[in-house]
């Protein structure tokens, strides 16, 4: 559950008691709610603003050669974009001795399946990527009944070298680096997205990263339960999403 711990927010009801909350007059709920209304949308001119200030980040060229196990057998990082310029990278946990994809990045993955087509109508191809052989992931894809694409980079060290996984010396000496942090304790993986740009002579370049609640915006179900009046309802648990299961598994 480590990817809940590190991805999901405190974005609950902050009062942790809705049974008291106000109640007024249509004509006060309007007014404060367009009065909240300029908050929201000056939160969207800043998010705007920030996404441009991301896309002018400078870029880092990506040297070294990468291989992964694919549908499609062996390939490498540029065969990944599928001749489109721009490739969007899930880091999925799921290491080579797990039976199944951790519950958080399957939740964020009931989220981001079939956002695929229209990506790539954007110049964009998505991919999931983890540390588990090829037919793991198959088989968990399956039961899941997802259609994204899923390849393994077991026999490389993206994962390392993109700091979503980490290696047993660097867990132990309390030198792995997640969200641009060095951090005492961490699991043998963690969430995050990586982005990676391709020019016209081939050249790739890695343009963005981000993890823990980096990647809260990709969540749809968060998104969602940010606007009702729980929120995310998870204050009181023992750790953060405790409720969260594969969709599967709710009635088992």
């Amino acid at each position: 559950m480590a990817a809940i711990q590190t991805a999901s927010g405190s974005s609950s009801n902050i009062n942790g008691d809705i049974t008291n909350h106000p109640v007024v007059s249509r004509d006060e709920w309007t007014a404060a709610r367009t009065a909240f209304l300029a908050r929201e949308k000056e939160f969207t001119r800043l998010r705007d603003d920030l996404s441009r200030q991301r896309r002018e980040l400078p870029w880092v060229k990506v040297d070294k050669a990468y291989l992964f196990d694919t549908a499609n057998g062996t390939q490498t990082l540029a065969d990944l974009f599928e001749g489109r310029s721009q490739l969007f990278v899930q880091h999925f946990m799921f290491g080579p001795n797990s039976e199944a994809g951790c519950v958080g990045c399957s939740f964020w993955a009931d989220n981001f399946d079939g956002n695929g087509v229209h990506l790539n109508h954007r110049d964009v191809t998505f991919v999931a990527v983890s540390r588990a052989p090829l037919s793991k992931l198959d088989a968990f894809k399956k039961r899941m009944g997802w259609g994204f694409n899923w390849v393994s980079s077991g026999r490389s060290d993206f994962n390392y070298d993109y700091q979503a996984s980490f290696k047993p010396d660097d867990i132990a000496n309390g030198t792995a680096i997640y969200n641009y942090e060095r951090k005492a304790k961490v699991p043998e993986d963690l969430p995050g997205v990586s982005v990676f740009y391709k020019d016209a002579s081939g050249a790739i370049f890695h343009t963005y990263s981000t993890y823990a609640r980096g990647i809260d915006i990709l969540n749809s179900a968060y998104n969602c339960l940010d606007l009702v009046p729980k929120g995310r309802d998870e204050d009181a648990l023992p750790q953060a999403a405790a409720w969260l299961r594969h969709h599967d598994r709710y009635d088992v």
